[in-house]
């Protein structure tokens, strides 16, 4: 055999011997599924979002987007005693896309911009708190009905895509042995 050979084997064989003993420690502090229960967390994901209280949000996509996460959190049903309280702040805007040359506009795209923050109800810190955005384009038309159907089908999506970040974001921070 060369040395050549000889080496790679070693190396191989080195590493196969060593890996068991790098991924012996995921099990305890590494990764483990996000919604699946732990002894070291106290109780599942799942739980400790259903115990979050989310503050109204004004506006339509403000209702919108507190009832998408309200469903989220417990999947339509009961709340367990708040722990935390969500408070959102969103800034809605439109920007013109797709301008013609006699200067109209035939698409849009709708931006929203939430700030979160998660308080906790014991000691009235905020414990995790930041910005999820996300666009919407949808096209514009003759018809002021469709316009505004348009409109409020980019908004409902959108809503629903804040939402589902926002959860996610929300459940990282449960899980961790921080909360």
């Amino acid at each position: 055999m060369r040395t050549t050979n000889r080496r790679s084997v070693v190396w191989v064989a080195l590493a196969c011997a060593a890996l068991p003993v790098l991924l012996a420690g995921c099990g305890d502090s590494g990764f483990r599924p996000l919604y699946a229960s732990s002894s070291l967390t106290g109780g599942n994901v799942n739980e400790k979002l259903a115990q979050i209280e989310i503050a109204p949000i004004p506006g339509r996509v403000g209702q919108r987007l507190r009832n998408e996460l309200i469903f989220q959190k417990t999947g339509g049903g009961d709340s367990a005693p708040a722990v935390y309280r969500l408070e959102i702040i969103i800034r809605e805007s439109i920007t013109a896309t797709l301008v013609q040359i006699d200067g109209d506009s035939s698409g849009s795209v709708y931006n929203l911009d939430a700030s979160f923050r998660l308080i906790s109800l014991d000691s009235k810190k905020v414990v995790l708190q930041g910005t999820s955005y996300g666009r919407q384009p949808f096209e514009r038309f003759d018809s002021v009905y469709a316009n505004v159907r348009a409109r409020q089908d980019a908004e409902n999506r959108l809503a629903r895509t804040v939402g589902d970040e926002l959860k996610g974001r929300l459940a990282a921070f449960l899980s961790s042995n921080a909360a």
